[in-house]
């Protein structure tokens, strides 16, 4: 065996698939940039390299399927306006909007660096990231090309909030038109905040509707302020996810739990703009799928912990860790359309899997929960290399 490298001592293994389970006293041998065996650690076979977990628990990288990273400027002011009781409204979006355009190029690429990396070091393996700061055909195109060099997921958000400079249809023109010409070539996905202060319904309809046209996949902003018609749009157009869910009517709930899109919950962001917490566990009660993500951005949720997202899913939420841990690895995976059961697949350990691995400095994943806000990441290996490496063998 050539390249291969097997983490042996592995106290509990969370591999997300119904063959695996959860294993104790494991294996996992690596090659090249995919999975090649798992079991237990007596029967792993041999490899150039050997790294001994010392009965840590190991899991699959994190799936952010959730981010905004192609930005500039600062918006500490507003939460700190916020946190003294100010609403939260999507106007702020704005401020950003004005610092991306004046920043360059340059500006704007070494932060996504930096965040993508800061992520990496805590345990994100794979990560969405959208534009949306830019709001001109120009702006977003160098914002979509930004973030292809960087993300594994790329979203175009040209739709996130009308200009100041025209009005909401006038702007939804120059989104399906020209701005989508502009970034297509960059984006694999399509998104619309669909919510008062942004877009309505038939707009946003107009945005996904575009979008599908050019072969894009469908993602929504919905019901994050208010109810609203983005669950219902999102399920009606086959969106691969709909993003927020903080406010669910019983119908909403219904019609996600008889979809295949996924309701990516965003409790960083719920708690940084003091909107109620997503209701994560009637959904999953009814039988609907989530996703956990960051939803990182500068205004309503500077973070990049999914950790954080786990704990709190699982200490205000109602998760168990079990579906909290599914729901920001395997859960985000499926909110970006990727096949659990494919070569490459994200999200899950298994023979034929991507080799995201990351391996917690503690002997189970309970402790993500039950030590909140501690750093527990010891070790990371993204498409097989090892990223992040422990100070202490």
């Amino acid at each position: 065996m050539s390249d291969a490298t097997v983490i042996t001592g592995i106290g509990e293994l969370v591999t997300n698939t119904e063959e695996f389970g959860t294993l104790r006293d494991a294996a996992v041998v690596l090659e090249g940039e995919r999975v090649r065996w798992v079991g237990p650690a007596g029967e792993a076979p041999a490899a150039d390299q050997r790294v001994d977990a010392a009965g840590r628990a190991v899991l699959p990288g994190w799936v952010d399927s959730h981010t905004h990273l192609v930005f500039a400027g600062d918006r500490t002011a507003e939460f700190e306006a916020r946190m003294a009781g100010k609403p939260y409204e999507a106007g702020g979006i704005r401020t950003t909007v004005a610092a991306t355009r004046a920043a360059s190029d340059e500006v704007l690429a070494l932060n996504l660096h930096r965040l993508r990396q800061e992520a990496l070091r805590q345990g994100t393996t794979c990560l969405e990231t959208k534009t949306g700061y830019g709001l001109t055909v120009a702006d977003e195109k160098r914002c979509a090309a930004l973030a292809a060099e960087v993300a594994d997921e790329v979203t175009f958000l040209g739709a996130h909030v009308v200009p100041d400079t025209v009005t909401a249809d006038e702007y939804v023109d120059l989104v399906c038109g020209p701005m989508l010409d502009a970034v297509a070539d960059h984006v694999g996905w399509i998104d619309v905040f669909c919510e008062t202060g942004a877009f309505d319904a038939g707009q946003s309809a107009r945005v996904l509707a575009a979008g599908r046209a050019r072969g894009l996949g469908l993602r929504v902003h919905g019901n994050q302020l208010g109810p609203g018609p983005g669950v219902a749009l999102a399920v009606e157009y086959g969106a691969a996810s709909v993003d927020h869910c903080s406010y669910l009517t019983d119908a909403d709930v219904d019609a996600l739990a008889a979809s295949t899109t996924v309701a990516t919950v965003l409790p960083a962001c719920d708690l940084s703009t003091r909107q109620p917490l997503a209701p994560a566990r009637r959904l999953l009660d009814a039988g609907a799928r989530i996703a956990l993500a960051t939803n990182a951005n500068p205004g309503s949720s500077y973070t990049t912990a999914m950790a954080y997202c786990v704990a709190t899913a699982v200490l205000q939420m109602k998760l168990s860790i079990a579906e909290a841990i599914w729901a920001a690895t395997a859960g985000g995976a499926l909110a970006l359309g990727r096949d659990l059961d494919a070569d490459g697949a994200v999200g899950v350990l298994r023979p034929g899997a991507r080799a995201d691995v990351h391996i917690l400095d503690a002997p189970s994943a309970v402790h993500l929960a039950y030590r909140p806000g501690v750093p527990l990441t010891w070790a990371v290996w993204h498409r097989g290399t090892q990223a992040v490496i422990p100070a202490v063998p």
